[in-house]
């Protein structure tokens, strides 16, 4: 099936999040364009992103519920962490009391998959992976654990699971199944980006209004509804003045090896203790001194309260203004990093790599978001040397 060129209004939790459904929304439906305010939002854009900085805020249905308010005729989708972090159930009860839901959360080429309603990260039950306790030394608002099945993660929201069974009996059973969710979510299982495709086509054909929510890969699934070819890939840097920061957020044990990588083929490492976090001004002149060549922000030890507003403060000070190469791990980061350099929309241009997009600001600054979760060992590599290729010869040959 496919519904044609048309608007959409994507609701983001986390701006990383917003930066990855626009880059595969974007050309298929149309231009793209982030906002980090809001509402109202700006019109001009056909795929409006919208990041609601909602994962962990305590009115997280309100602030979903007012966004609604301005979808208008757009096609509305919900971008939630693949991982199920954050108030999901806040952020799917308030698209459930406007509309039909169908939830999808699976994101298969990261291996993270749903079968008969239990979330599993290539294979291992997500509550008992490495990734999950890695978000919990950032942030204590998820619990102990992640959840035991996508029904735990809604909590008091009525739900009934299409199984794995009924996403592959055909679309006509599929639509059927999903159609007979009445007033509760219908939460889909899938293993593959086929599956995804197939929950799409039959949701929209069960009711045309219905709220799409899940992460990147049913949104990709929701671009090829509109378009079978591949969003663009960024057009590529030219050697520039401008300085190169990469500010590493995340307390994913690959981000450090990716790090690593890259200190490894001469970016200049600045890791700063908890101690040094306190002492903004003094870690800013360290990053500014040093920004003749790449930069590589890391925090070593415990991250104390409020750390990416503390990184966004200590980049705002080093740069004193001026236009940048951007490299941001983790939604949080990227975003209070944004904030504190004044930057309140995006305009996509593409994906270094799955995940990994990059965008320009009105201020004049190149910004690749990417969750802190995603990327292989030559992830941040990759990065820098599309951003900075006059001093990284190619990803290809140093990786």
């Amino acid at each position: 099936m496919s519904v044609g060129p048309e608007s959409v209004l994507v609701l983001a939790d986390d701006l990383s999040g917003a930066a990855e459904t626009a880059a595969v929304l974007m050309s298929r439906a149309g231009s793209a364009l982030i906002a980090l305010s809001g509402p109202p939002y700006p019109a001009q854009a056909p795929v409006l992103v919208a990041d609601l900085d909602s994962r962990h805020h305590p009115e997280t249905f309100d602030l979903v519920r007012g966004a609604l308010r301005h979808a208008v005729d757009r096609r509305v989708f919900v971008k939630i962490d693949s991982l199920l972090r954050g108030d999901v159930a806040a952020t799917v009860a308030a698209c459930l009391a406007t509309a039909p839901v169908v939830l999808a959360p699976s994101l298969p080429s990261a291996g993270r998959t749903v079968t008969g309603g239990v979330p599993y990260v290539r294979g291992t039950l997500l509550r008992e992976t490495r990734t999950w306790r890695a978000a919990l030394t950032l942030t204590a608002c998820d619990g102990l654990a992640g959840p035991a099945t996508v029904a735990d993660a809604l909590g008091a929201v009525p739900s009934v699971l299409v199984p794995l069974s009924s996403v592959r009996a055909g679309h006509r059973a599929l639509t059927a199944a999903i159609g007979r969710a009445g007033g509760r979510v219908a939460v889909c299982d899938a293993e593959t980006d086929g599956d995804l495709d197939a929950i799409v086509a039959a949701a929209l054909d069960a009711d045309p209004s219905t709220h799409l929510i899940g992460a990147g890969g049913l949104a990709a699934a929701l671009g090829r509804t509109f378009s079978p070819d591949p969003p663009p890939d960024p057009p590529p840097s030219r050697p520039s003045a401008a300085p190169l920061l990469v500010v590493v957020g995340t307390a994913e044990p690959g981000a450090a090896e990716q790090a690593a990588l890259l200190v490894g083929h001469g970016a200049t490492p600045i890791p700063l203790t908890a101690a040094e976090l306190g002492e903004p001004e003094a870690a800013a002149r360290r990053v500014r001194n040093a920004l003749d060549g790449p930069v590589v922000l890391t925090v070593v030890g415990s991250a104390p309260p409020g750390l990416a507003g503390i990184l966004g403060g200590i980049v705002a000070r080093a740069l004193d203004d001026r236009p940048a190469g951007l490299v941001l791990t983790g939604g949080e980061t990227a975003r209070r990093v944004l904030d504190a350099l004044g930057v309140t929309e995006l305009t996509p241009l593409g994906q270094i790599h799955h995940g990994a997009v990059l965008s320009r600001s009105p201020q004049g600054h190149h910004v690749v978001t990417r969750p802190g979760s995603f990327g292989e060992r030559d992830s941040l590599l990759r990065i820098a040397a599309h951003l900075a290729p006059h001093h990284f010869i190619s990803a290809e040959r140093l990786a």
